[in-house]
């Protein structure tokens, strides 16, 4: 039976789906278009019509993975979403998937950019993820309107980029996480939440 072809969007994620299989196994230094073509199925002259070089497929690829793996939670109650999220990214921190964005980082250096659109990628801390866990407390009646603000709805996630910064990039003790959530961020949008203990 003749293999069906694939063209456009299925084409595309197919490709994508590939490389992000490649970051995941061997990350940034192990992604080469012979080896994404091939766990495609395809060559190597439809990836470079989408992509130009190897760092525009790593940062596309890479925003899949991203997007793939910071969902926006759904627990009912705007702590428990937030601290969801942010101990994901702190336990992500000594991951593979934090060596891949280094590995990024240091090879889109040269193209301002593939470097603007992955500081982009990683520095927004996926607003519309945010936006979406506001939203819903606004409408359970938890925060207040006017946060739905891409810089209000980010700040928990600054903080903790922040203390990787200040402490070299090590991961964050969970109390600090704690303090980020309950002194500053619900305050900051006017969450209501009866009960504030540490979990």
């Amino acid at each position: 039976m003749a293999q069906v072809r694939r063209r456009g969007a299925v084409l595309e994620q197919a490709i994508l789906r590939a490389a992000v299989e490649e970051l995941t196994e061997s990350g940034y230094p192990g992604l080469t278009m012979d080896r994404v073509a091939r766990r495609a199925g395809t060559n190597k002259n439809t990836i470079y019509r989408r992509w130009p070089n190897r760092a525009a497929l790593g940062v596309a690829a890479y925003r899949q993975l991203v997007e793939e793996r910071l969902g926006p939670p759904d627990t009912g109650e705007l702590r428990a979403d937030v601290l969801t999220v942010l101990r994901q990214m702190n336990r992500d921190l000594s991951s593979p998937r934090a060596d891949i964005a280094r590995g990024l980082m240091a090879s889109a250096s040269e193209d301002p950019e593939l470097f603007a659109q992955l500081q982009e990628l990683v520095g927004d801390g996926g607003s519309g993820m945010w936006l979406t866990m506001l939203e819903r407390a606004v409408a359970r009646g938890e925060a207040l309107p006017e946060a739905c603000h891409p810089r209000v709805a980010t700040v928990a996630v600054v903080l903790l980029r922040n203390e990787y910064v200040t402490r070299g990039m090590q991961s964050v003790p969970d109390e600090v996480i704690l303090e980020i959530v309950d002194e500053v961020y619900l305050p900051l949008v006017g969450a209501r939440v009866a009960d504030r203990r540490p979990g």
